[in-house]
């Protein structure tokens, strides 16, 4: 099971406070052993780096996706992220479709542990 984070908010913070919770209060214990930073964490313009891989929105995310999960896997938590099968995500932002080879490259390379896709993004 995991806790949800919707990354509309500076979500880094939430995220590591909920990831010391699961951590401290005997959440991990229950079976809830996974964040999932949800829709909006990416940067909107530009949309994508020199290699065209999507980027976080630094606002949000100041240390980075890959920070973020090497807080995460330090105390056994599992991080998800999320991404849609279409050209922007259901809330406006940069996704997937056409860069699906570039954009499971970066994901692996963050640490992510799962991924949702949403496939109903138009």
């Amino acid at each position: 099971m995991a806790v949800e984070v919707h990354a509309g908010f500076e979500a880094q913070g939430i995220a590591r406070a909920q990831t010391d919770r699961l951590a401290q209060d005997g959440y991990l214990a229950a079976g809830y052993n996974g964040i999932h930073i949800d829709d909006c964490w990416m940067r909107r313009v530009p949309a994508r780096d020199a290699q065209n891989q999507l980027v976080a929105d630094p606002t949000r995310f100041p240390s980075g996706m890959k920070a973020l999960a090497d807080y995460m896997h330090k105390v056994n938590v599992s991080f998800a992220s999320y991404t849609a099968e279409s050209r922007t995500t259901c809330a406006g932002y940069p996704a997937s479709k056409g860069y699906e080879s570039i954009d499971a490259k970066t994901f692996a390379s963050w640490g992510v542990d799962y991924l949702k896709v949403s496939y109903n993004c138009w």
